[in-house]
């Protein structure tokens, strides 16, 4: 298959996964803001055509802008989050999506790829990072309306059937031998932030073989674990007090009765004991850890341990680490794209989650939030030393 096939056909993939999600939304849920860290979903949908038509029919192409009207509304820097919520009827902006996209593709048939192909591959992406944000409003909204409804917040929806595996291990750990690896990535896909490709020594450790689970984390909750401070850090128990939090998000006190139908296309699932918790913020995987007598992996703990065993596609999973650039960083395909999140105020998460498109798949890939964001599809592993 050519390039030129294959970009066509995996954006037009992306665009129906995209599709999906959204297919049987009315329209107060499209303008929904669920929660004030993120926007409604049609400003996500609407972003995604306002950013292909500037990157490739402006930038790339040379056309004058289309649809100028919608430019400030749908911009990252355009209008706050909570200003986002007046977006016109949901056939209007599903027509905006597929105008821009019906130019890109004519475009790309002529494209310069040999130029741009890092861009195009950028795109579908940024696509499908804001499908998974998507997917997490979706969850907000169904998680307020069941709690409006007298109900409590027990499960969220998800794609597909997965269990972790291997029952017998589980609760296990496995070891990670002493020596050098490449962490990062060199490949066209790789995003600012994954490059450049470096080497890293570390130490033997030990990693779980499998995301902590529903019935392991019940544990900590069952012992007091929300309301023992030695557990905690000094940031993390001063959020836990002002929050008043007392469980994942995402939780149920039995795991067992789903409350979220569903929405958009994202199946409704029963969560078990066995299925990874999910839900959670940094300051309580780090404070689960401290409770077993582990702590959080490293990112390149990580990411090496992901060279022995499979660990994409579950939740993501906090580190310990905070995003920062790699050695000799460059940018791209702007400055703030990453560079403005090496703050020292994010942690980095690995791994993906059950509905992360296959395009943001991968081992190198990073995803970084502030230590108090649980909205997100979270979980974690723990390591320990030799």
């Amino acid at each position: 298959m050519s390039l030129r096939s294959e970009l066509r056909d995996s954006m037009q993939q992306c665009r129906s996964n995209t599709l999906t999600l959204i297919q049987s939304l009315d329209y107060e849920t499209f303008c929904t803001q669920a929660h004030p860290d993120f926007s409604p979903i049609g400003w996500h949908v609407g972003h995604l055509a306002y950013t292909e038509a500037l990157w490739i029919l402006q930038r790339c192409a040379g056309y004058p802008p289309v649809f100028p009207e919608y430019h400030r509304l749908f911009a990252q820097d355009g209008l706050p989050k909570c200003d986002r919520v007046g977006l016109p009827a949901i056939e209007t902006v599903l027509d905006y999506l597929a105008a821009v996209r019906s130019k890109v593709l004519d475009y790309l048939a002529i494209a310069p790829l040999e130029e741009q192909e890092r861009l195009w591959k950028w795109l579908i992406q940024h696509e499908s990072q804001h499908a998974e944000t998507i997917a997490i409003v979706l969850a907000l909204v169904g998680l307020r309306t069941a709690i409006g409804a007298g109900g409590s917040p027990l499960n969220l929806p998800r794609v597909g059937d997965f269990e972790l595996k291997d029952a017998q291990s589980r609760g296990g750990m496995v070891l990670i031998p002493a020596g050098s690896f490449v962490q990062g990535s060199d490949a066209i896909e790789a995003q600012d932030n994954e490059r450049p490709a470096h080497e890293i020594y570390l130490e033997d450790y030990w990693i779980d073989r499998h995301p902590v689970t529903n019935a392991e984390y019940r544990s900590f909750i069952e012992a007091g674990g929300y309301q023992n401070p030695q557990w905690w850090t000094k940031q993390g128990w001063k959020w836990l007090q002002d929050d008043q939090i007392t469980h994942p998000l995402y939780w149920s006190s039995s795991s067992k009765s789903p409350i979220l139908g569903d929405l958009g296309g994202i199946s409704r699932l029963n969560r078990s004991d066995n299925s990874p918790v999910c839900g959670v913020s940094w300051y309580e995987a780090d404070a689960y850890a401290r409770f077993v007598g582990k702590r959080l992996p490293t990112e390149a703990e990580w990411e090496k341990a992901a060279q022995f065993q499979t660990m994409l596609g579950e939740v993501w999973q906090w580190t310990a680490t905070w995003f920062e650039s790699y050695p000799n960083f460059e940018s791209y395909p702007y400055p703030g794209y990453s560079q403005t999140y090496f703050d020292q105020a994010h942690r980095v998460l690995k791994g993906g989650s059950w509905v992360t498109f296959p395009w943001a798949m991968r081992n190198s890939f990073r995803n970084w939030y502030y230590p108090h964001v649980r909205e997100i599809f979270s979980g974690f592993r723990c390591v320990s030393g030799v």
